[in-house]
């Protein structure tokens, strides 16, 4: 899974990259000091596979991970090539999902740019979320008639292709409005049709509202955090309220200590466990459990996958050789103790083909190629 951060410059996007990483991305006070997306891996913390490995103690842990990249920041003019924008909004287009980084707090000593890099004008949340998706409509608008044009010259030929005009022509007076592509309401099969379109505004979104300390502690009066969860409710998208400066402090510590901040902080996990279940749940992900001596490992793979799709994230060749599913739920084999005891229990089930897996699932593939 890759996560793209982006956002106005100056708004606390590498800040937050730096804390969920650790990768050390340069941050300063000044617009596009992020040239080329930094990339981090980030391992998805899961007590599952945690127990699994005190159990087993295997040669190897292998948690699941997550891709992000900080994205420079983009300002109004970037579908047109404003800042660095074509470049920008190119590698948004490689991320599975957008976390859209917004500034939620006054600093008189921080810079807030909308379109001149050197002109500070005041905090506006609502108009910086509105700036960036005026950016990724308009790279997509451009995207959406060239597929008209495409499609109404093949309909010269193939009458098949009149749908597809239809389809792409209603989507671009949709984005001409100044609509995302994520609000356009269609069925099934003509949104199969749109995602082959690769489009940056249907991509799902995060917004990650960027406080202070204090405005994180008293999200209720924070004005400008309860402006941007008005909004995601009214999208339906995910908000996420975090504090970028205290995550880089939360990063730095480990255990009890790291525990003790966070209940000073009145939380219970930090920003990037936060981020991750947000991302999981946006994109409807899941994860299955594979162990043994040599490996315990976390798989992930979307809500409804059936179990040889799964096996086929482990190898292709396990998918294409599938027989059966060794099943069993995490949570059943905790009570019992172990695997073993479990399976004395009648809970280790044999599953075949069109079993759906199921989060937490720990399975053995059985196959022969």
């Amino acid at each position: 899974m890759k996560l793209g951060i982006v956002g106005l410059p100056n708004v606390g996007k590498s800040t937050l990259f730096n804390a969920i990483t650790n990768a050390g991305a340069e941050s300063a006070n000044y617009p596009f000091c992020t040239i080329d997306p930094n990339v981090g891996m980030v391992a998805v913390p899961d007590e599952r596979l945690d127990k699994l490995a005190e159990m087993y103690e295997p040669d190897k842990k292998t948690p699941a991970v997550i891709e992000f990249v900080d994205i420079a920041g983009l300002v109004k003019g970037a579908s047109q090539g404003a800042g660095l924008g074509n470049k920008f909004l190119a590698n948004i287009r490689e991320t599975d999902a957008i976390v859209h980084v917004v500034r939620c707090f006054d600093d008189e000593n921080i810079m807030h740019v909308v379109a001149d890099a050197g002109t500070n004008v005041p905090v506006d949340p609502l108009g910086d979320i509105e700036t960036i998706d005026l950016e990724l409509i308009m790279a997509d608008l451009e995207m959406v008639n060239r597929r008209v044009e495409k499609a109404q010259k093949a309909a010269k030929g193939d009458k098949k292709f009149l749908h597809e005009v239809e389809v792409f022509k209603t989507l671009a007076e949709h984005l001409n409005g100044g609509k995302s592509a994520r609000t356009y309401q269609c069925g099934q099969e003509d949104l199969a049709l749109i995602e082959t379109c690769d489009l940056l505004s249907l991509k799902p979104i995060i917004y990650a509202a960027n406080t202070d300390e204090d405005g994180f502690t008293n999200l209720d009066g924070n004005r400008y955090y309860q402006q941007v969860k008005t909004l995601a409710e009214r999208e339906g998208a995910q908000v996420l309220p975090i504090c970028a400066r205290l995550e880089q402090d939360i990063a730095g510590l480990e255990g009890e200590e790291k525990q003790l901040f966070l209940e000073e902080l009145g939380v219970e996990e930090s920003g990037l466990d936060r981020l991750i279940k947000c991302s999981y749940t946006l994109l409807g992900l899941i994860s299955f459990l594979t162990y043994g001596k040599d490996e315990c490992r976390a798989w992930t793979i979307q809500k409804g996958t059936k179990a040889p799709r799964a096996a086929g994230k482990i190898h292709t060749d396990i998918e294409r050789g599938f027989i059966r599913a060794e099943v069993i739920a995490y949570e059943d084999m905790v009570r019992c103790g172990s695997v073993g005891a479990a399976k004395e229990k009648g809970l280790l089930r044999s599953e075949g083909k069109e079993y759906v897996v199921q989060d937490g699932d720990m399975i053995y593939f059985r196959f022969n190629v």
